[in-house]
């Protein structure tokens, strides 16, 4: 099996860097999925991996080899788009086979395994059709199956589930995972949406301005934040934040504070609205999800929180409560830097 690394690997556009010195690996067999905003450098680390823009510094090495100075063509990698890049006037069949015709694989051979490679992705029975005929998901299926008739080191998708409605997107998402889980192959995922991210990923890879904030698995981004950005990207609502100092009762064991400024996280889950010497807060909304409920509140001091309570025994609107956090499952960063406080 295959994997990827790069290391301290920078990328620019005319006088603007989007990469800084980037360190990133992922492991033979791996899904790594690339997680970020809009801007944050994702689609970039895959277009300097597949030889589509340079690396300003650094070097990208795939399956043991460094790719670094290697056209495209030269190391054998499949990227699918956003757009799934499908040729209009070719039939699926001719679109799964074109990256195998070029390079002279005589076309019954190629004929057979874009057969074998529409068998794996399901979509073996619109092999006569043309992308135009397709629907969304049909469109998505073709793009895999063209970038598995290759056979590549590693696969490249970028953000290819985002053009579909959000019940296909669940679809494909599982047929994806499950693709992997069949193939074993390496693959590195780019997306902006933190759910398809924990619910894909063997590890996640979270960027922003173009460094990388912090590696781990879905577990470890979810449960330990290495700063306050991945706190607030990752989580929805995100991850309450006030300074360490505010004035909230802190339940459990709470033991006292360093003498420096400190920022305190705490997601949603791990408010108590029935303290008995809790602080005092206003509802300001609730929503209701299934039977979830989170009530935004504004505390005394004017710091807002938002606490996730059964939708049962939610609060009303305007309603005077007294608000908790459960320090066991509290987070402590540094205030100027962002980044997890270590003791």
């Amino acid at each position: 099996m295959s994997g990827l690394t790069l290391a301290g690997v920078s990328a620019a556009y005319r006088d603007a860097t989007v990469l800084h010195e980037v360190d990133l690996a992922a492991r033979p067999g791996e899904l790594l999925v690339v997680l970020g905003p809009s801007g944050a450098g994702k689609s970039t680390v895959l277009r300097v991996v597949a030889g589509l823009e340079p690396a300003t510094t650094g070097r990208v090495h795939i399956a043991g080899r460094d790719v670094t100075d290697l056209r495209p063509g030269l190391r054998n990698v499949s990227m699918v788009f956003q757009s799934y890049a499908l040729f209009p006037h070719l039939s699926v069949a001719e679109n799964i086979a074109f990256g195998l015709e070029v390079r002279d694989v005589p076309r019954r051979t190629a004929r057979e395994r874009a057969r074998a490679a529409a068998e794996t992705v399901g979509c073996a029975g619109l092999l006569g059709r043309r992308p135009g005929q397709l629907s969304g998901g049909e469109r998505q299926r073709v793009a895999l199956a063209r970038a598995l008739v290759r056979e590549p080191d590693v696969f490249l998708l970028d953000e290819p589930l985002s053009n579909l409605d959000l019940t296909l997107r669940v679809e494909m998402r599982a047929e994806l995972r499950a693709l992997h889980d069949r193939l074993g192959a390496t693959m590195v995922h780019v997306t902006h949406d933190q759910t398809e991210a924990l619910v894909l990923a063997d590890r996640i890879a979270v960027l922003r301005d173009g460094r990388v904030e912090q590696v781990g698995t879905p577990e470890q981004i979810w449960r330990t934040p290495a700063s306050t950005f991945v706190a607030r990207f990752v989580g929805s609502p995100a991850m309450n934040l006030l300074p360490a100092d505010a004035a909230v009762c802190r339940t459990g064991d709470a033991p006292p504070l360093p003498e420096q400024p400190l920022e305190v996280g705490f997601r949603p889950e791990a408010v108590t609205l029935d303290a008995a010497e809790g602080t005092p807060a206003t509802v300001d909304r609730v929503e209701v999800i299934g039977e979830d409920a989170y009530a935004y509140l504004t505390l005394a001091a004017g710091h807002r929180v938002v606490a996730r309570v059964p939708a049962a025994r939610r609060p009303a609107r305007d309603e005077s409560v007294r608000v908790g956090v459960r320090w066991a499952d509290a987070h402590l960063f540094h205030a100027d830097s962002g980044r997890r406080y270590v003791p």
